[in-house]
């Protein structure tokens, strides 16, 4: 029987919220991106400082994946800014899930597919 090739990632939004000192960067609390797959979108006329999207960048992905309950990937929510003089924290929320094909999305073949 052939392998299905479907897979699901979570769709995220990215917010800013206030911590508990003043923000240095660019944001401001309630500016927003969200992910869908591979795709990065940002609201109409909303811009994104790109240093602490570099540090959030990599997280993303492991918080797109189904992990097990007590993983600190499935708890956890709020990330700092990566300039340690900015209060700003980021609330990476799962918002739903998308279904993808491994044949839309690579050209490295699926064995057994």
């Amino acid at each position: 029987m052939p392998q299905s090739d479907e897979f699901t990632l979570f769709d995220l939004r990215v917010e800013v919220v206030q911590g508990d000192r003043p923000m240095v960067c660019k944001h401001a609390a309630g500016d927003y991106f969200e992910v869908r797959g591979e795709e990065l979108m940002l609201p109409a006329g909303q811009t994104f400082p790109i240093y602490p999207l570099a540090a959030i960048l990599p997280l993303l992905p492991a918080k797109q994946r189904h992990t097990v309950p007590t993983d600190w990937m499935t708890t956890d929510m709020e990330v700092a800014c990566p300039d340690p003089l900015c209060g700003a924290r980021f609330r990476i929320t799962r918002t739903g899930t998308t279904t993808f094909r491994h044949s839309e999305v690579t050209l490295v073949p699926l064995e057994g597919a």
